[in-house]
This record gives structure tokens, C-alpha cells and sequence, in this order.
């Protein structure tokens, strides 16, 4: 499980340094790809996998499924550590989550998360949080 958030930068080649503590959990290769609020997503491979059956079920036939796949799947990319523990971000997905230098790491049970600092501190700041409880509870979770 991740949890837990890292401030670091991206070099100006676009490499960042996973945290010690996700990379035991990752591996040396794992899968990132656009995520939801303007973030990146990282998955294990196995987790990545779960995700890929879980969409590959879904019919077909339903447009939602086929723009959901499209959008998350022609975005991802294979990452690999290098000896410093460090990713190379394509220069797509920078973009998409607007990541120029300073970001941050947010472990988020079964992925991690890839913020641009600014936006992810604007994300946390403006949320109701009686609001998402209640929406929580809706769903069915308890506290």
C-alpha cells in the first residue's frame, strides 16, 4: 500500500526520483500513465494489470468504455530506475499534468500520484471535506 506525500523536481531532462519507500513497493519497472484532477498515475506492474482486466471487460460497445480505455491506455508508458533511483517522465505526460519543476509524490493506497506541487496544494486546500465524507458515506463507506 501507498501512503504518504514526497516533495521533489524534475531535472531539466525530465527525470524524477521516486521516493526509497515506493520504489520497494514498484519495482524497477512500473507503469505511469494520465490520471484523474490533472495528475499522473503510477501502478505497479501488477496492479496496472488489475486495472487493464478491469477496463478490458467492460463492453466494447459502450462508447464511455472505449473513450475511458483510450484516454488512460494512450497515455501510459513503461517506466524503468535508473541507478539513482530516478524515471524519465515523456514530455507528454509533463504536459498533461503540467510538471515542470517542483512536484509532488502522494501515495494513494493501491497507486501513487504525480502532482505539480502548486496544483496539488490548490487540490487539497479547496476541498469540503463534510461534502466528500458524505458523498464516502453514500458509497457505503463506514468510518
Amino acid at each position: 500500500m501507498f501512503m504518504g506525500e514526497y516533495n521533489h523536481t524534475i531535472d531539466p531532462k525530465g527525470r524524477l526520483i521516486i521516493p526509497a519507500k515506493f520504489r520497494e513497493a514498484l519495482g524497477n519497472e512500473f507503469i505511469v500513465s494520465r490520471g484523474m484532477d490533472g495528475c499522473l498515475f503510477v501502478h505497479c506492474n501488477e496492479g496496472w494489470e488489475e486495472f487493464q482486466k478491469k477496463i478490458e471487460d467492460l463492453p466494447v460497445t459502450v462508447k464511455q468504455t472505449r473513450i475511458f480505455a483510450r484516454y488512460f491506455f494512450s497515455g501510459a508508458t513503461e517506466a524503468e530506475l535508473d541507478k539513482q533511483g530516478r524515471i524519465l517522465l515523456p514530455q507528454n505526460l509533463r504536459e498533461f499534468a503540467g510538471l515542470a519543476k517542483d512536484v509532488v509524490l502522494v501515495g494513494v493506497g493501491k497507486r501513487v500520484e504525480i502532482w505539480d506541487k502548486e496544483r496539488y496544494e490548490n487540490s487539497v486546500s479547496n476541498v469540503d471535506m463534510d461534502e466528500v465524507t458524505q458523498a464516502m458515506i453514500d458509497l457505503g463507506l463506514s468510518i
